[in-house]
């Protein structure tokens, strides 16, 4: 299968639903709330996409960065029928790069089946990270 990646200045937020539908990341996400939905897609600072030779949406990591110290990696969605084909890899190694490279730091949360995948890709466990949650 060819996949192509880029980086990409706006998604539909159809086709990003759509994607988290297909990887699993819906019951983590607010896909029937399509304001909220148009928000993430409107206001991240950089999306990474995996497409077919289609243009099929295979995968997408959504990121909020500044460039120079830190990017957020919020969303990490692959289709499950494309899952363990490295997408997942490759479009965290790709917003890492395109965020600022070696200079940052990457970040995300993980769900909690991802707990084993982000060590086997390369991602440290971090032990000192707060936050307040949404309401």
């Amino acid at each position: 299968m060819t996949i192509i990646f880029a980086i990409e200045d706006t998604l539909a937020a159809d086709e990003f639903t759509d994607i988290l539908k297909r990887s699993g990341l819906e019951a983590r996400r607010p896909v029937d709330k399509p304001d909220i939905i148009q928000g993430m897609v409107d206001n991240a600072s950089l999306i990474v996409t995996a497409r077919d030779k289609d243009g099929r949406l295979l995968g997408v990591a959504r990121s909020l960065t500044d460039f120079a110290y830190c990017c957020y990696l919020s969303c990490l969605a692959v289709d499950r029928d494309c899952q363990h084909q490295g997408i997942g890899k490759e479009l965290i190694r790709r917003s890492k790069e395109a965020s600022g490279g070696d200079k940052i730091t990457l970040m995300l949360l993980s769900a909690p089946d991802g707990m084993d995948y982000y060590p086997k890709v390369g991602l440290d466990t971090f032990d000192n990270c707060f936050g307040i949650r949404r309401s």
